[in-house]
């Protein structure tokens, strides 16, 4: 073995990855992007959910109890309402994970020692998200009533909790993985193939030279963008199809809303990817780059949106990243429609941030191909 010979190769190597810095950015930014994730963004035991009570009686009892809420790692309450209606408003919009209910015979109930009952109604579209939540509840309110239960009362603080806890799962009340896997894998593929499609049907342009023939042409920037992503636009409905059936007929996910407002949700969604997928197509500059630039989009949009792991379990910065990918709408969205029968108006304010980032993602690729063409 000559050493010379060696250290030549291993120079012009060094060279070759120095002169690909797309490709070396990737190389040195994907681990530190998955060391970041896995280490401080991904928690499944989720914190801090935010709760909505419906407090019906005024002892000291239920005072206790809710401090003890407060105070939990568990719970962190947001609304204090009137009725059970205006939590069930709350839940189907996805604006608090709980709604708890104290009944107004509570403390009467609770000195005869009759164990009376807290509602506690859950959103269990994604079971990982509230299953460690539920389980502490009973033990959080015995401590917290426990401390007022002295002196005569000494004895209903027995090892049981003096109340009883009814949880009612709303929208998957047997907490199947597969009602929160199914429909969010719809936005998942079509984040997935939707980018890497477009990034790579214009860079293989590029490779075969057939994108000189197609700048030739009196084709203006936006009519050849859009030539170019109509068509995926109806792969991306054929996917969805398919998906639908399947998870209707095999893993028996219902689809309690309506089929035609998931349609037009999706016409937004799949624009959005595909905008993402031709911006990278200006920047790649063959198929192999295109494919890094999908692969370093769909890494934080799998692991930040809520799909493999509950988006209120992660840090705040983890989630204000999460709110900028259209994914992480659009799984509140589908999983809405599908499963708790959301209508137009319970999406709307998941709509606009995906019609927002549509937008940008378009404005810049439009921008970047005009550049291409000068």
């Amino acid at each position: 073995m000559s050493w010379s010979r060696f250290l030549a190769i291993l120079i012009k190597e060094f060279r070759q990855v120095r002169r690909d810095r797309l490709t070396f950015g990737m190389m040195v930014g994907v681990p530190i992007i998955q060391l970041l994730l896995f280490g401080f963004a991904i928690n499944s035991d989720p914190k801090h959910l935010p709760a909505a009570i419906v407090v019906a009686d005024q002892s000291e009892f239920s005072r206790s109890f809710v401090a003890g809420l407060e105070n939990s790692e568990y719970f962190r309450i947001t609304h204090r309402l009137q009725s059970e209606a205006e939590g069930d408003e709350l839940l189907a919009t996805g604006q608090v994970q709980f709604v708890l209910v104290v009944p107004p015979d509570f403390s009467r109930k609770l000195i005869r020692g009759e164990h009376p009952v807290i509602l506690l109604a859950a959103d269990a579209t994604d079971p990982s998200a509230t299953g460690n939540a539920i389980a502490a509840l009973s033990g959080i309110g015995q401590r917290a009533i426990g401390r007022e239960l002295y002196g005569p009362l000494a004895s209903l603080r027995p090892a049981d909790a003096p109340f009883e806890v009814r949880v009612q799962r709303r929208y998957n009340p047997e907490g199947l993985t597969s009602y929160n896997v199914v429909p969010g894998l719809i936005g998942v593929i079509l984040t997935m193939t939707m980018v890497m499609m477009t990034s790579l049907a214009m860079t293989r342009e590029r490779e075969r030279g057939t994108m000189e023939n197609l700048l030739a042409t009196p084709a203006r920037p936006l009519e050849v963008m859009l030539g170019k992503i109509v068509p995926y636009i109806l792969i991306g409905y054929v996917q969805v199809i398919v998906i639908l059936i399947a998870a209707r007929l095999v893993f028996n996910v219902p689809m309690v809303g309506s089929l035609v407002l998931l349609s037009v949700v999706l016409v937004l969604f799949i624009a959005a990817n595909l905008a993402v997928g031709f911006t990278f197509s200006t920047i790649a500059r063959n198929q192999l780059q295109a494919m890094q630039l999908t692969f370093f989009f769909f890494l934080p949009s799998m692991l930040l949106t809520g799909f493999m792991f509950p988006f209120r379990g992660m840090p705040a910065w983890a989630q204000a990243i999460g709110e900028l990918l259209p994914l992480t709408h659009f799984l509140r969205i589908v999983r809405g429609i599908m499963l708790k029968g959301n209508g137009i108006v319970e999406v709307t304010a998941q709509l606009w941030p995906i019609a927002l980032f549509m937008l940008v993602a378009g404005l810049v690729a439009l921008k970047r191909y005009r550049q291409t063409v000068d």
